[in-house]
């Protein structure tokens, strides 16, 4: 839109008008729908595409715990707080429940009449109950009394055997039964609980006749035909499978407690038992049990989901790894070594020419690793400082610190404690380092520390020097070869600095030094986000080229919407890659006309947050760990960091323009809240993870 038009705009369009905004949940929902496209897409191997269906499912059982279940305390309590989009907790859910329905029937449609019929095909089958052969029938009875009937313990339903606690996402079954026990008491109805230490999915001995290298059984297959072991001299008149979601959001008061972790510790048990949000039955459920199960959980039809198969899709994720078929999954491949990295002087050596940028999965993580080694063995280093918020139970890089702690090194670390649905992991490692004599802290009360910041100090000839990495992702080796993210090694003195001051305001106090280079969260990030967003509206207002191209996993913080409407009505061009929860509008006809959405969903997880702004033709390039979001920028302690190498600048500023290239793995957003997906409309399909693929990791 040229200048002409933005001033010929009327001054009184409020840019707060709850319908600019897209409904955060909805968004959220809509990304596991685009998720769950690619476990119909036929050009993605046929076991990957079943680790699509599982991903989506796993998604969504997280979006009830956490934000289904935040919207039921919202109800609880009374709140009369409503979204950006004028919603209120109740419509929410209301509206939640209509899609997510569609949502779930999808997901099943797919696994029934897609991929069981095409893995058949393949040979790699899950037989029902009623196509056991004799041999595999006398097999899974003994597995079933051998493995299975041990670890089950039916509990009847009478004034001395009340309803169950039911754990979080557990297989369960609800059990009609009929005749008397051996007190003489009538039967009626038991629950049957199964363990989680039994597999979900049990592949039958290829030696039982009749039997293919890859047939499966599900673990509820074989306790419905059995069940009936569980009640010698009852009947059973019908049994059926159910699952219950609870909120699984922590609540542990900062300002209450005088000891985080243990806090938390005690928080952990009774997560696997908060409120039922979400109850799961197999289709075709009497309705007299459905009804007894909602009572229980004080669930209402709101929170009912019948389906059609096992109520735990996700599990079946266990065959993708159990399938030896590498035809029918991605092709392996070896993560990329940068070339200034691998000149034999080290990495610190390497840092020293110069800043080195790294791009996983197609780059290793190797050298982050690198670093911590050669830090822990180098005499010359005098300290180690890092966050960690996700690094899995057995980490490298863990290890990496601890060898540190017991060389001698002055080791601090950062551990999120609160870091969701790997507080148990993070206690437990947090426990690792401080018995290796490492200083580890929780961080700042009120806030997570979800900023990516590894720093060495080295003491060198002309003094100390700062070898520091900085990160869009997490230090965890496992998602840096599944997640698409950013890092950055430099020893730039002005960056090493600011990394210094910001282990100090996390880890002591006082106040923020002024720093020269980094923004942070919750203090500099969000204004100065708003102050390049309206300097690019000032130059587009005065006849330059604005222009914003920024990447993320979220954009939901009301200001930095407004700012960006304003932006397109100044005339700036925006081009947003958002992966996943977009609020923003585009393409609303005289407020958001130069704004584009697009979402790329492949075979790696997008997980960068990079902002490009043109700058009056000297683009600034900035990489973060903080989403577009209300909690990175006011709840979190978070960083961004410039990139300012030429050459690395333009690999970033590259990439993203084969970001908006893609017409293959690309969605673009609608002005009425619509995905499309992008065909290519030539015989020039462009897949950027593909090129990316191609371009940076080993042959």
């Amino acid at each position: 839109m040229n200048t002409a038009a933005a001033s010929a705009l009327p001054d009184d369009i409020d840019l707060a008008n709850p319908e600019l905004y897209f409904n955060r949940e909805l968004s959220q929902l809509e990304f596991n729908a685009r998720v769950l496209e690619q476990a119909k897409d036929e050009s993605v191997p046929l076991l990957e595409r079943m680790r699509f269906l599982c991903i989506s499912c796993t998604n969504l059982d997280e979006f009830f715990e956490i934000r289904v279940g935040g919207l039921h305390e919202m109800i609880e309590v009374g709140s009369s707080q409503r979204t950006v989009d004028g919603l209120s907790a109740a419509e929410n859910l209301a509206a939640i429940t209509t899609i997510a329905r569609d949502l779930v029937a999808e997901q099943y449609r797919v696994f029934n009449e897609i991929l069981v019929p095409e893995l058949a095909a393949e040979a790699i089958r899950f037989i029902p109950r009623r196509d056991w052969s004799p041999a595999q029938y006398r097999w899974l009875h003994r597995l079933f009394r051998e493995s299975v009937l041990p670890v089950l313990t039916p509990i009847g339903l009478d004034p001395a055997h009340p309803f169950p606690r039911i754990i979080n996402k557990s297989l369960n079954f609800i059990v009609d039964l009929d005749g008397t026990d051996a007190f003489g008491r009538p039967a009626g109805l038991a629950v049957v609980q199964a363990p989680r230490s039994l597999p979900r999915l049990t592949r039958i001995l290829q030696d039982v006749p009749e039997t293919g290298p890859d047939d499966f059984v599900f673990l509820s297959s074989i306790i419905h035909e059995f069940v009936g072991e569980l009640f010698p001299g009852m009947d059973v008149l019908g049994c059926h499978q159910f699952r219950v979601t609870r909120n699984s959001d922590l609540f542990v008061d900062d300002e209450e407690v005088d000891d985080l972790k243990r806090a938390l510790e005690g928080e952990l048990a009774a997560r696997r038992y908060g409120d039922g949000v979400r109850l799961e039955v197999a289709r075709g459920c009497p309705e007299e049990l459905i009804r007894h199960l909602l009572r229980q959980f004080e669930l209402t039809d709101r929170d009912l989901y019948e389906v059609d198969g096992p109520v735990n899709l996700n599990r079946l994720s266990a065959v993708v790894d159990l399938a030896d078929r590498p035809d029918l999954k991605f092709a392996p491949f070896v993560p990329g070594y940068p070339r200034e990295l691998a000149s034999g002087a080290g990495i610190m050596g390497a840092m020293r020419r110069g800043d080195v940028l790294l791009h996983h999965p197609y780059q290793s993580f190797t050298p982050v690793i690198e670093l911590l080694e050669e830090a822990a063995a180098d005499p010359d280093v005098l300290a180690i400082k890092q966050t960690l918020y996700r690094t899995g139970p057995e980490s490298p890089v863990v290890d990496g610190l601890v060898a540190a702690a017991r060389s001698g090194k002055e080791v601090t670390v950062v551990v999120e404690l609160r870091a969701r649905f790997d507080e148990e992991a993070n206690i437990e490692l947090s426990n690792r380092l401080q018995a290796a004599g490492a200083h580890v802290v929780y961080g700042v009360v009120g806030y997570k520390t979800h900023a990516k910041m590894l720093m060495v100090v080295r003491r060198e000839p002309d003094g100390l020097r700062r070898y520091v990495h900085l990160g869009t992702g997490n230090y965890h080796p496992k998602t840096a070869r599944l997640y698409t993210d950013y890092g950055l090694l430099t020893c730039r003195e002005d960056i090493g600095r600011d990394v210094h001051d910001v282990f100090m305001q996390i880890t002591s106090p006082g106040h923020v030094p002024s720093l020269k280079k980094l923004l942070i969260s919750p203090f500099t990030l969000h204004d100065a986000m708003i102050g390049k967003i309206r300097a690019e509206a000032e130059i587009a207002a005065r006849g330059g080229n604005g222009r914003i191209v920024a990447k993320m996993n979220s954009l939901v913080e009301p200001e930095i919407i407004r700012a960006l409407y304003e932006a397109s009505q100044a005339g700036v061009s925006v081009d947003l890659i958002v992966r996943g929860v977009c609020c923003l509008r585009p393409g609303v006809q005289g407020i958001s006309d130069n704004i584009r959405v697009r979402s790329i969903i492949g075979r790696f997880l997008e997980h960068p947050r990079v902002f490009v702004f043109q700058a009056d033709g000297q683009p600034e390039v900035w990489a973060s760990s903080a989403d577009w979001m209300d909690r990175n920028f006011f709840y979190r302690v978070e960083t961004c960091f410039p990139v300012e190498d030429a050459t690395l600048k333009q690999r970033i500023i590259d990439d993203l323009e084969l970001n908006l290239w893609d017409n293959s793995q690309a969605w673009t957003l609608g002005p009425r809240g619509e995905f499309a997906r992008l065909s290519p409309e030539s015989d020039l399909p462009v897949a950027c993870q593909s090129v990316l693929l191609e371009n940076l990791t080993e042959s």
